[in-house]
């Protein structure tokens, strides 16, 4: 396990291989941005937000961000060979010792979209166009529908937390939903390669910063809304506002709503585009309302390495299929992709046709309850869970398949919802034997008031559950080990598919699932090897 104090590479942003020619005075003039210096008849080939992604012959954005103006680094993008600068008011008077001609908006970041939409060309002849949102669930829903498109022999495209997808070649992701620059660069990239269809996961975030201007897609689904974020919104009524920006005709055609919770009855009953309902009524708040849902899911039988389900479609048909993961919710998260893609127009019985054929869903979920141990010994299982929520479903459902013990370590992440945090600790406690409270991200936090909020909710809960603090992963995950045995389970929530720690500003490389495999290796557990 790497712990060298250099910070981990970030994921490549991918461009077309053809880049456009766009004319630098042509932008200014069909975005009515305020001009200052020569545009002369400079062309443009790209458009970023950050210089460790410029290429020569593009714009740099600079927009305020959290610390800094982003226009501070226009000398850079200068040596770069930025062409131009485009920024607000108090940006341009930064930039200006560049030397470079400054493009002036009032709100940068909310003409980015369209802008580059018109750059690239994707404003026309698109992919179809998924999109996925809601607090948990998009990760899994949007890897399911890339996976059973893949399966009746579509080229796909994705964009998720865990991974960018382009026609077979995979890049690790870097936000869930990229600055809306890199998703229409990425986008051009995918159409280029033939990709038919793009399943795309879209947060409040993206929809609230102009990540996914300039996109309409043909359907929009809703997994659910739960504590999360609320640094960002305040109160979970804000933040579904967000996500129901996705549920205009601007932004979608058609929508799939999941109905398990209210938050989804809700999105119904305002959205503004026609939508179909999604319920698993074994699962939902309101089961007699889920039963209303035209699209109907029924879990059959859960193991510790699938979950078998039936769904059934409004004429009657049904699909009975299996899921390679564990969790009820993981067969609701697919019947909600099911849906979408009758919906954006695929058959429902070559759907049908092509999973009894494969003998279920070829779905790989990287980091959502990711097995990572072998045949022998505890089930270790790596998982990107951050929510109470997310805590909670998960660990009902290894709760389910576990003849032993289950273990939950997990820690939380720094500068982000710290409200979420004791009620994360509460809910371990309430669901697991043995609570082992770590580190995760402290990122600009101290780690040990963390730590602290966590173990405080855990006691909080009044169970029976063990509760202990190891503050550094490695060794926590090997406390967890030497605690466990044939029969039990151990639950690693928060790292999931992510390579990384963020610790006072660095990425540092670590990897859940190669410090679980040598803990269970060193207690003497055979490993399988990695993928």
């Amino acid at each position: 396990m790497a712990t060298a104090p250099a910070s981990a590479p970030l994921p490549p942003v991918l461009r077309p291989e053809n880049p456009p020619h766009r004319s630098l005075s042509d932008l200014a003039e069909r975005f009515g941005l305020g001009v200052r210096g020569d545009l002369g008849a400079q062309t443009i080939t790209g458009i970023t937000l950050a210089t460790a992604d410029l290429r020569a012959g593009e714009v740099f954005v600079g927009i305020h961000g959290a610390r800094r103006h982003g226009a501070e680094f226009a000398g850079q993008a200068a040596e770069q060979g930025a062409v131009a600068i485009l920024t607000d008011a108090e940006g341009a008077e930064i930039a200006a010792p560049s030397g470079l001609p400054l493009l002036i908006a009032d709100d940068p970041r909310a003409v980015l979209g369209a802008i580059s939409a018109w750059l690239y060309g994707t404003d026309a002849d698109m992919p179809t166009l998924l999109a996925v949102t809601g607090t948990n669930g998009k990760t899994s829903t949007a890897h399911v529908l890339e996976a059973i498109l893949d399966q009746i022999g579509v080229v796909t495209g994705l964009s998720s937390t865990a991974e960018r997808h382009i026609a077979g070649q995979t890049i690790v992701s870097r936000l869930t939903t990229p600055e809306s620059s890199e998703l229409h660069a990425l986008l051009a990239l995918m159409r280029e390669r033939d990709v038919a269809a793009v399943a795309v996961e879209v947060s409040a975030q993206a929809l609230s910063r102009h990540r996914v201007d300039g996109l309409l897609f043909d359907v929009a689904g809703f997994t659910n809304l739960t504590h999360d974020h609320l640094d960002d919104y305040g109160d979970l009524e804000t933040y579904l506002e967000a996500k129901l920006a996705l549920f205009r005709p601007d932004r979608a055609r058609r929508g799939v709503v999941c109905v398990d919770t209210a938050s989804g009855r809700e999105v119904v009953a305002r959205s503004q585009i026609p939508v179909v309902t999604v319920g698993a009524p074994q699962l939902a708040q309101d089961a007699d309302a889920a039963a209303d849902a035209d699209w109907i899911v029924r879990i059959d039988e859960e193991t510790q390495r699938a979950t078998t389900f039936t769904v059934r479609a409004p004429g009657g048909d049904e699909i009975s299929t299996t899921i390679p993961v564990i969790g009820a919710h993981m067969a609701a998260n697919t019947g909600l992709a099911i849906a979408m893609l009758v919906e954006a127009g695929y058959d429902f019985d070559r759907i049908a046709a092509v999973l009894e054929r494969d003998g279920g869903v070829r779905a790989v979920l990287p980091g959502r309850t990711e097995i990572v141990s072998g045949e022998q010994g505890p089930v270790v299982y790596v998982d990107f869970s951050h929510t109470p929520d997310s805590f909670e479903k998960t660990l009902a459902a290894v709760r389910k398949v576990t003849p032993g013990r289950v273990l939950m370590m997990f820690g939380a992440s720094g500068n982000r919802d710290t409200l979420k945090r004791p009620i994360m600790g509460r809910v371990a406690a309430e669901g697991a034997d043995v609570v082992i409270v770590t580190d995760h991200h402290p990122r600009y936090e101290e780690a040990a008031p963390i730590r602290a909020a966590l173990l405080d909710g855990a006691r909080s809960a009044g169970t029976d559950a063990e509760i202990i603090e190891v503050a550094a992963p490695e060794e926590a995950i090997r406390a967890a080990v030497s605690m466990t045995g044939e029969g039990d389970a151990i639950l690693w929530a928060g790292p999931g598919h992510q390579d990384y720690r963020e610790i006072n500003g660095v990425r540092t490389p670590f990897s859940a699932r190669a410090l679980a495999r040598q803990a269970l290796q060193d207690a003497g557990w055979p490993v399988p090897d990695p993928r």
